[in-house]
């Protein structure tokens, strides 16, 4: 990909910042933006009369203060700057579970806004629109506002996750697919390969233009909801999108930023800044603001196999499975409600006629893991075989 050494690299600020205040935050986040390039870089991101539309990640209705979400602070101090810069500033997400309005207000987020005269959108409208020089999808239906947007500022959420291994800057445009929209999609690509195309297809669709990464503390374990909070002391910043997540993927433990699907299928198609050599950190050391034994989700890289029968064969002997943790199920049937699959892979069942569990048909099971995702009760794990793990040498 690198030619020579001459070519530009993609600049990203790695900033250290230790607590959710929100003036340190806001002193940490113009700091950033200096290293960019200041006020200069700020003008031509957001030119004058610019429709800016800010998209946390607001993964379900969640706590003011959960790892789960963009915290609230962080919205905060990026409002306080940006609103320098722009007099019309919204902010919007669909959840992959429950009422957008009820998640912004319980995270918060709704507050800040309203403070700041910040309006909210829920995704609700949607536009339909081609895009004919795609990766792979080319037809859309996606949030209005966000395809409307001049400017689309992005603020992920660091934290594992069970498909894509981790999620930061590039999936965080998922929730720009209104309410159970996102589902087909999980049916349409149920392979991690094809899934991380399109959503490489949506932030060009969108033109995210830039993103502010939320890892002051981050999630680890069985992300990205029912994990475990890890305080990083970090933030991320950058234009680009894929340099952003490769940084941060190298803070997290994955050494080969290649060994993540996303990052694997940018690098292969060419659409942004993935190597060590392509991006320039600036502010932080990456050495020193790695983290000591992150929890991952799952360990990076894939099994390739030229057969196609052979290949299935041994996906299903060696794929990762959702495992339920009975004493942990509530029997709320969310599961059963979120899975994509029509007739449904996930069925619940009587256990003593106390209570319903959920089982899975593993002969259907596309593997998108939406039912560990949005289980409100982290009853659901994923794990390998045993096979699997000796065939990863993953010995968890």
């Amino acid at each position: 990909m690198i030619q020579n050494q001459n070519i530009q690299k993609e600049k990203v600020a790695l900033l250290r910042c230790s607590d959710y205040d929100v003036d340190l935050i806001e002193e940490k986040l113009r700091y950033g933006f200096e290293l960019l390039g200041g006020d200069t870089f700020l003008k031509r991101l957001i030119p004058r009369g610019s429709k800016v539309l800010l998209k946390p990640n607001m993964l379900s209705v969640e706590n003011r203060e959960s790892p789960v979400i963009t915290n609230y602070k962080v919205f905060e101090s990026v409002i306080r700057i940006l609103k320098d810069y722009s007099s019309e500033i919204s902010f919007g997400d669909s959840p992959g579970f429950g009422d957008s309005k009820r998640a912004a207000e319980k995270s918060g987020l709704m507050e800040v806004a309203n403070k700041y005269n910040v309006k909210f959108d829920e995704f609700k409208e949607s536009v339909h629109v081609k895009f004919e020089d795609s990766i792979l999808c080319k037809s859309w239906n996606v949030a209005k506002s966000a395809y409307e947007a001049d400017v689309l500022i992005t603020l992920p959420k660091l934290k594992t996750h069970a498909m894509a291994y981790f999620t930061a800057a590039i999936k965080n445009q998922f929730g720009c697919i209104p309410g159970t929209q996102k589902a087909t999609w999980h049916t349409r690509m149920p392979h991690a390969n094809n899934f991380c195309k399109m959503l490489l297809d949506l932030n060009t669709l969108v033109h995210t233009n830039f993103a502010i990464l939320d890892g002051i503390i981050a999630m680890e374990g069985n992300g990205p909801k029912n994990g475990s909070p890890k305080k990083m002391d970090t933030i991320i910043m950058g234009e680009s999108l894929s340099a952003v997540d490769s940084v941060a993927a190298r803070l997290i433990g994955y050494e080969d930023p290649l060994d993540t699907p996303i990052l694997k299928e940018v690098y292969d198609n060419k659409w942004g800044a993935v190597l060590p050599e392509e991006i320039e950190i600036l502010g932080e050391s990456l050495k020193q603001m790695k983290a000591k034994n992150f929890k991952l989700s799952r360990k990076g890289g894939n099994f390739y196999f030229i057969n196609p029968t052979v290949t299935n064969f041994l996906r299903d002997m060696i794929a990762p499975n959702p495992v339920l943790i009975k004493d942990k199920c509530v029997g709320c049937s969310r599961c059963e409600e979120v899975c994509p699959e029509n007739p449904k892979v996930i069925n619940m069942i009587d256990i003593n006629g106390k209570k319903k569990i959920p089982t899975w048909d593993m002969t259907r099971c596309i593997r998108c893991f939406c039912c560990q995702e949005l289980c409100p009760a982290g009853a659901i794990e994923i794990k390998y075989s045993t096979l699997g793990r000796i065939l990863r040498m993953d010995k968890r």
